[in-house]
């Protein structure tokens, strides 16, 4: 009688939030790629190989090296090819935190049935951002050994870019699942590839950002993809500067607002 009377004090309480258990909601998600879906999982790895081969190495030798921010000579390939790895690790995080997300959240009802255990909001949002980490791991650090193998990492400072990306991976997974939960529609969600796809190509990625327009520069700037573009290509040329921390702050911020929402939202649709 005294465990039914505490227990909706205890959900109502710290613990509904937080049950130190995100692993499980890991576990699932590995469990389930591995019996469905690594078909998926696997294809996302070799569309930037396609880019850096297409255009790194073929449009690279008609292009010449071009200057990175920072105002070094690179060839086109290493000028390229940290913002692919960047991209890639974008690439992973958000779409598992987006439209595998939508599905359970509206189709599947699995973040319900996950809520009526001990688990809470907090550990459902750590979970399925720490998965999507994963994946984002998974293709940055295939990402990585093609770019040595073609040595376009040009100083010992590139292998700092892994934990540089999962920090990308990180942010745009925490941001992408606190979008997600507002979504009710596919509709909507189209709405996530109309603002990726204007930032995979005006983020620096496959030009230096100076070609455009001061006020433009300002735009692009406020992308937080410029930011990882940025952040890794520093660490793979091994041009260090103090400009780097703004790039990290950037992401530590967008993780924090990323969980805060994230938290937020699925108490309110379960809990509350």
């Amino acid at each position: 009688m005294t465990a039914v009377a505490e227990a909706p004090t205890r959900r109502g309480g710290v613990r509904a939030l937080w049950a130190g258990n995100p692993g499980a909601v890991v576990q699932r998600g590995i469990l389930a790629a591995r019996s469905s879906s690594w078909i998926v999982v696997l294809s996302g790895f070799f569309e930037p190989v396609f880019y850096l081969a297409s255009m790194g190495i073929g449009l690279g030798s008609l292009v010449g090296d071009l200057q990175t921010s920072q105002g070094v000579e690179v060839s086109y390939a290493a000028f390229i090819a940290p913002a692919l790895l960047a991209v890639s690790a974008m690439n992973g995080a958000i779409y598992d935190s987006t439209w595998n997300v939508f599905f359970k959240l509206n189709y599947g009802k699995l973040y319900e049935g996950m809520l009526s255990t001990s688990l809470g909001p907090l550990d459902v949002a750590f979970g399925e951002i720490l998965y999507a980490l994963l994946r984002g791991l998974l293709y940055a650090s295939g990402f990585m050994i093609i770019m040595q193998i073609l040595g376009l990492n040009l100083a010992p400072t590139a292998i700092l870019a892994i934990p540089a990306v999962l920090l990308i991976a990180f942010g745009f997974a925490s941001l992408g699942m606190a979008v997600t939960s507002y979504m009710k529609t596919f509709q909507q969600m189209d709405w996530i590839n109309f603002v990726l796809l204007p930032m995979f190509l005006f983020s620096a990625t496959f030009y230096p950002i100076t070609v455009y327009p001061e006020f433009v520069q300002g735009i692009v700037m406020a992308f937080p993809l410029w930011h990882g573009v940025e952040l890794v290509r520093g660490l793979t040329t091994g041009v260090l500067s103090g400009d780097m921390l703004w790039h990290v702050l950037y992401y530590v911020v967008m993780i924090a607002v990323g969980l805060v929402f994230t938290t937020k939202r699925l108490r309110v649709l379960f809990l509350d």
